[in-house]
Formats: C-alpha cells, structure tokens, sequence
C-alpha cells in the first residue's frame, strides 16, 4: 500500500495518525537516531523530511539514517526543488495555495516535474495553507509571502475547498516552524467542515492536550517537529493520544 492510501485507510478507519518533522539543519547524528528508535518503539505513522530553507543540514543523510533505523515511511516536506531524494518513500508536491506566489503555486513545480518523473517517488499533491501565527516564521519570510490571518477562519476554509476542487489530494494547514501560536481549533473545525480529503495540522504543536484538541476539531495527521527538538520525551505522550483517537 502507498503513503497516500494509507492515509486515505486510516482515515476511513477513523484513526488519527502522527508524523515527526525532521529539520536536516536542526537534527541529525545520535540525535536523529535516537529519534527514530524512539518512534519505532512508540509506532509514529511517518517522517517527513524537510524544511523551507536548509543550510548546513544533508537531506539525503537525513532519509538515509531514518531508512537504516527504523520500518517508518519517509516523506519528503521539500521546501525547493533541492529537497529531492530518490530513497524517501513519498513527496508532498507542496502548492502553497494560502498566498499568491506564482513560484510556490506552480512555478517550482513545472521545474521539479521532469525530475520527479524519473524517480519512483510517491507524489502527492498537497495544498499547503499557512496561518499566522503571531510571529514571522520562517516559511513566511522565505516564501514572500501573506499568511491567512488568525481570525479569518471563512477565509482558511474556502481556501481549503478551492483545494480540494482543484484536485489536490491533501489540505496541509500549518502555523509554521517555531509558531508562536498553532492553527486555533475554530480553524481546523471550519477547515474541517469543508473538506471530505484527509487534514494534516503543524506547527506550534508543543503538548499532549493540544495534539488532542486538534485531533478532536478534525485533524487526521498531527506534525511535531520543534517540540521534540526542545523536549524529546514528550513523544510518548503525543503517541499515546493518537492511539487514544483511532
């Protein structure tokens, strides 16, 4: 079974699924190691792999030492065309469809298609929608540009269902790395409302209770990424709740 069918089961099923987001910047050697040991041991659903700007980091060790230590699938979270590795299990073809960027519409896009065509990635086509967050984020400052306000939660979900009827096959609503505040659960609950395509949520995602809450307002897969960097053993306990909510 494929990445995006899977999702597609576990949804029918009603199950909530978790996915770690690896920085290649952030994490790497033992410590990426140790992460991967630890969510074998606490059955993560995947890892996605990615960041909107990667400087020192190696992507491609990155997906090679998740492969080498644990059964979890790769996803690739590519932030430009750069982030491309054939050993990953999947891509998310990432539209950012919340701004009005041509490059991050469809411009990077028509570049890495002939590139994806030789490789036996998994794509999967992706409306990414970011929220603001209280903060600038990284992915904000790098793509140039607006996110959708906090407040404006008709405007998420229309944004959401243009997605979906355009033919994209997943919604991925997310405050940015390092947020200061997450997607608000009115948001993921007016997104949620339109949408019959599965839901991914990240960014500022930092306890056990907010994970629940936002898997009780309608998310289907949670993304973690910082939190683990800053506090590893939170991990359990977010696991924990997406077993709780399947």
């Amino acid at each position: 079974m494929n990445i995006y069918d899977q999702i597609i089961a576990k949804k029918q099923q009603g199950k909530k699924q978790l996915a770690i987001l690896v920085d290649p910047d952030k994490t790497f050697g033992k410590d990426l190691e140790r992460l991967t040991i630890e969510a074998q041991r606490h059955k993560v659903d995947y890892f996605f792999v990615g960041g909107s700007l990667i400087t020192d980091g190696d992507l491609s060790a990155c997906v090679r030492l998740i492969k080498d230590n644990c059964t979890i699938p790769v996803v690739l979270f590519p932030g430009g065309v750069d982030q491309i590795d054939p050993n990953a299990d999947a891509l998310l073809f990432l539209s950012l469809i919340s701004g009005r960027n041509p490059e991050l519409l469809i411009g990077h896009h028509v570049t890495a298609a002939p590139l994806l065509m030789d490789r036996k990635l998994e794509v999967i086509p992706t409306g990414y929608i970011l929220i603001e967050s209280g903060t600038v984020t990284t992915v904000q400052y790098v793509s140039n540009t607006l996110p959708i306000p906090a407040n404006k939660t008709e405007i998420a979900a229309a944004t959401a269902l243009a997605g979906e009827l355009l033919g994209l096959k997943l919604i991925y609503a997310e405050a940015g790395s390092g947020a200061k505040n997450p997607v608000s659960i009115e948001m993921i609950k007016a997104i949620k409302e339109h949408l019959t395509i599965p839901l991914i949520v990240g960014g500022g995602i930092r306890t056990p209770e907010k994970v629940a809450a936002n898997f009780k307002a309608g998310a289907d897969l949670i993304v973690i990424g910082n939190s683990l960097e800053k506090n590893p053993e939170l991990l359990g306990a977010m696991a924990e709740i997406a077993t709780q909510y399947s």
